[in-house]
């Protein structure tokens, strides 16, 4: 896989989108609506991400980057944390701290092969949301920069 940054992400480290939505403008030209209220809010990232775990907790690959018991804290943390790069509540924040992203996987070895498995998993979450075309892809250039930023270990 080759990590570009897809044109949704800002320059410095990935951790908050622009989370404007392009063509929902007030009388000022501003984004009246952010990315994370066009696709529907904490319901449409609590799905996809539920969908995302239940095809994790099955993954023979990927189900042992995960230590936790039951997937309940890690299901939490990763909606904190779209909820909060995609224009929504700042929990994630609060809760956590900055994302470190790449520090908080470090511990794991995440592979190509890894990436690829967590991606599918990640699609069938969107497609299950049925997204507006425009939206998915957008989130999905995130999701798929985000899976190869992860990768730390050679096969």
């Amino acid at each position: 896989m080759t990590a570009t940054r897809p044109a949704c992400l800002p320059s410095a480290y990935p951790h908050r989108a622009d989370s404007r939505v392009a063509g929902v403008r007030d009388n000022r030209g501003v984004a009246e609506q952010t990315f994370y209220e066009a696709i529907g809010g904490h319901a449409a990232i609590t799905q996809i991400v539920d969908r995302f775990y239940a095809g994790v907790a099955t993954d023979p690959l990927l189900r042992p980057i995960y230590p936790e018991e039951d997937l309940t804290g890690a299901r939490e943390r990763l909606t904190m944390f779209f909820e909060q790069y995609w224009g929504g509540p700042r929990t994630y924040q609060e809760q956590r701290g900055h994302p470190r992203l790449r520090m908080r996987h470090a511990p794991f070895a995440v592979t190509s092969e890894a990436a690829e498995r967590w991606l599918v998993h990640f699609r069938a979450g969107l497609d299950e949301a049925a997204l507006p075309p425009d939206l998915d892809e957008r989130f999905w250039e995130y999701v798929t920069y985000a899976a190869e930023f992860m990768v730390n270990t050679l096969e």
